[in-house]
């Protein structure tokens, strides 16, 4: 997806929540901004492109009673951050559910930030 073809616009978090293989149940990086239609995140090592997974957030304790939230997404693209030692990967999430969704519109009420892009 092309910065062109960006519907929504992304909003970053107040924390950088941790993001879980849930196959495997390997950290994999931790969210950098999120919307409804994806995220994108920051790890340490590069993120395989063209692939489904299975991911697993760790949600804050003070905002929510149940502190993980599973859904698909597949990773697009990988590239160095703009700290050369962590890489940033972009996740399209299509399949969302209405909770997942409830969920991730929640998260950008209460810990997003107005950074005004």
């Amino acid at each position: 997806m092309t910065e062109d073809a960006r519907v929504l616009k992304r909003r970053h978090l107040v924390f950088y929540l941790e993001v879980y293989d849930d196959d495997t149940g390997e950290l994999l990086g931790h969210v950098a901004d999120i919307t409804t239609k994806g995220i994108k995140m920051v790890s340490h090592e590069p993120t395989p492109v063209g692939r489904t997974f299975r991911l697993r957030m760790i949600l804050p304790e003070e905002y929510f009673d149940d502190h993980v939230l599973r859904f698909e997404a597949k990773s697009l693209w990988s590239a160095n951050d703009i700290n050369p030692d962590f890489y940033d990967t972009g996740f399209e999430v299509p399949n969302l559910d209405v909770a997942a969704r409830k969920t991730i519109l929640k998260l950008i009420a209460e810990i997003g930030f107005n950074d005004n892009e």
